[in-house]
């Protein structure tokens, strides 16, 4: 950091998006949308069995076909080198290492690659092919007394453990035993995967829509057995990911057709493709215990969480995870469990963990506020920790009481009756509830060049990813602060993995640790430059490494934390809930742009309530397969779903913090569906435990209860 504060501040100021009118009149070409020379199409294959082998690939009549170039499949397939630890620690999904087998081990598994002069060829032909198949039988249901769960082996701790639960819990005055579910949900990004891949004079260069660019190049260059510096991947622009967008199928099969025609090739995955092909947020169960004494002050927390994965790949979804940051009590505990199905791969998906957890431990904290008739709010301030529940770190800035404070104000908690299903207006029922937030602040090594230029503008060069966050806009106000100048004198060029290594876009990482490299490149660049003297003519160049800084950074529970607040409208003669209002207050760090900020915090809220009234994806499980998976049979929240919605924050300062940035993509949605489903229980006396909270289950509801509060759904 500069050692004296710069003249110009832009860091904190609403700024529009640097690259806003490129988008807005088409001129920003996304990876779907570049032109190459020669261009071929591929598209994918998929089973249509569940489970089993590949008896046959029927090629011969599809290679007759018009503009037909090749089938590829585990027959003809380069192979790859897939025994290794990813970039990110972890192993690369089988189903992006595609046609190495003749196994199928879920339905919409990879088999081949039908690649063609045009897309609709390709298309056309990828439907005319035949395969056959031995099928066998399949699971694809998650049970809370599955038979095959398991403790996950890698990742996170799986258990943690304090305190006699059992006695505790005996001894409290009052005890909440319930069990929470939330379903499948799916990305559903604007823009769907896509990828070009070509060789270009001994070198492989790919043109993707990716979350890193250099985490993808790491990926190829290892399954192909490329020395790295012979892979460029470039990801310019990108229409949201969501976790989804990292190492799949569509890339290796782009590059494989590509080397195998010695032409670019492109594959782009269809709506009905990402269902199987991108990841997932996979379903679960969780339950959690609490013990409390009569004044609500917890005594005993458990949170178990069970969450299904594929047959070939483990992926866990850290549900209690939100619990060992949350909430203290003198008996703790937390557990993950795995399932192995029949079905493709989940993936990290916004919040993953902290969204669906906090579903279930902040409607499991409201039925206990409810039993101990203590304000919601108050209730979880009493169980504040002065540390780490588990990790026993101190917290580097812990603000949610201030959030509870500024939203409790603002949002009118206040005159609010804590009795349910008294205010009504007409046929609707209503009620208001709210939830806690925390995502955690985390930073990765990054790598950044800064150029000073000869006619005094400069040029950030950084492998980062702007996936419809508003980065590129933040780290150019970043730079402009740390070079003390404008940002009209700052250009910032990202999206290439040939710039260095660099954090991805992801776990709400991405603009602090790209943001801690800028800021030292700028104060080892400002430091070379001598006033008065002019800049040569090829510029001055830096680059940083923040992997010496990050090591050195202390041990401490670093978070965004944040109170939701809604308001909602029930008819329990229809089923309909109408949402009126939402407020969020969150704590997260220094502000770089107020005006993305505040959208991508909109934006997670949003997406809380579609998690709480839409997003299911329901599985049929005699095909295994998806009911309807596209944006028709997949509901999602629309303009008519979302009413007056704010979101603000509170001072989050921490003086040990270099960057003060914690990010804000991931901490909007979180607690949001319990906010929700809270104010439902407010509305109308009855307890919904399970997401989404569908009309028939308000209709179910209200016909069992018939009018008598606090029953469960």
């Amino acid at each position: 950091m500069t050692s004296t504060p710069p003249a110009h501040r832009s860091v904190g100021t609403a700024r529009t998006r640097v690259e806003g009118r490129d988008k807005v009149t088409g001129a920003a070409r996304y990876a779907a949308e570049i032109p190459f020379t020669g261009l071929a199409h591929g598209w994918l294959v998929l089973s249509t069995i569940t489970r089993g082998r590949i008896r046959e690939i029927h090629t011969a009549p599809v290679l007759d076909m018009p503009g037909v170039l090749t089938v590829l499949h585990h027959g003809n397939a380069p192979r790859l080198h897939t025994d290794y630890v990813g970039l990110l620690g972890v192993p690369p999904d089988p189903a992006a290492c595609v046609f190495q087998h003749d196994r199928v081990p879920f339905a919409g598994w990879p088999v081949a690659l039908v690649v063609a002069g045009t897309p609709e060829q390709a298309r056309e032909a990828a439907e005319a092919l035949t395969v056959t198949y031995e099928e066998e039988p399949h699971d694809t249901a998650l049970t809370a007394d599955h038979p095959d769960a398991y403790v996950p082996e890698g990742g996170m701790p799986a258990e943690t453990s304090k305190g006699d639960l059992e006695a505790e819990l005996a001894a409290s005055a009052v005890v909440v035993d319930e069990e929470y579910t939330t379903p499948e949900e799916q990305h559903s990004m604007m823009e769907p995967h896509a990828a070009t891949a070509r060789w270009d004079e001994g070198r492989l260069e790919v043109v993707d829509s990716n979350q890193g660019a250099g985490w993808v190049q790491g990926e190829l260059a290892t399954l192909f057995s490329l020395d790295p510096a012979a892979v460029r991947v470039r990801s310019e622009h990108i229409g949201g990911g969501f976790g989804s967008k990292g190492l799949r199928a569509h890339q290796v099969g782009a590059v494989m057709a590509a080397t195998a025609l010695d032409r670019p090739v492109r594959v782009v995955l269809s709506r009905r493709q990402l269902f199987s092909l991108a990841g997932y947020r996979s379903p679960t169960i969780q339950r959690v215990r609490l013990g409390a004494g009569a004044d609500g002050r917890l005594r005993a927390l458990e949170h178990r969480s069970l969450n299904q994965t594929s047959q070939v790949y483990e992926f866990l979804e850290p549900s209690a995870g939100v619990a060992r940051v949350m909430y203290d009590a003198p008996a703790h505990r937390t557990a993950h469990r795995l399932v192995r199905l029949d079905v493709p791969s989940p993936t990290w998906m916004r919040a993953p963990g902290e969204a669906s957890g906090s579903f279930a431990i902040e409607v499991a904290l409201d039925e206990l506020a409810e039993r101990t008739g203590t304000d919601p709010i108050e209730l979880r301030l009493r169980s504040e920790p002065d540390a780490g529940p588990v990790s026993g770190l101190p917290f580097s800035s812990r603000n949610l009481a201030a959030c509870f404070r500024e939203g409790a104000r603002r949002f009118g908690w206040q005159d609010r009756d804590p009795r349910p299903g008294l205010r009504r207006e007409g046929r609707w029922l209503l009620g208001t509830g709210t939830a806690a937030a925390s995502f955690g602040a985390g930073a990765a090594p990054s790598t950044a060049q800064i150029t000073a230029e000869p006619d005094g503008s400069f040029t950030v060069r950084i492998a980062a990813a702007d996936i419809g966050t508003g980065a590129r806009t933040a780290l150019t106000l970043i730079a402009a602060d740390a070079l003390d100048t404008t940002p009209d004198h700052v250009r910032v060029r990202i999206g290439d993995s040939d710039f260095g290594p660099a954090m991805i876009a992801g776990g709400s990482m991405g603009t602090r640790s790209w943001a801690w490299a800028i800021t030292a490149a700028a104060q080892d660049l400002r430091e070379r430059l001598v006033p008065g003297t002019a800049v040569p003519p090829d510029g001055i160049t830096v680059r940083s490494d923040t992997t010496a800084a990050l090591g050195a950074l202390s041990r401490k529970e670093r978070h965004s934390f944040g109170a939701q607040f809604a308001e909602v409208a029930v008819d329990t003669a229809t089923g309909e809930i109408r949402v009126r209002r939402m407020l969020g207050i969150f704590a997260a760090g220094r502000i770089v742009n107020p005006l993305t900020a505040r959208s991508q915090l909109l934006g997670g809220m949003t997406w809380g309530i579609s998690m709480a009234l839409h997003e299911e994806a329901v599985r049929d499980h005699h095909t295994g397969a998806h009911y309807a998976p596209d944006l028709a049979g997949y509901h999602v929240a629309t303009h008519a779903d979302v009413p007056h919605i704010e979101a603000d924050w509170v001072d989050d300062h921490d003086p040990d913090d270099p960057v003060g940035i914690k990010g804000i993509g991931e901490i909007g949605i979180v607690g949001a569906a319990a906010a929700l489903t809270n104010a439902v229980w407010h509305a109308t006396g009855t307890r919904h435990r399970d997401l989404p909270l569908r009309p028939d289950r308000i209709l179910t509801a209200a016909h069992s209860t018939k009018g008598e509060p606090t029953k469960k759904a």
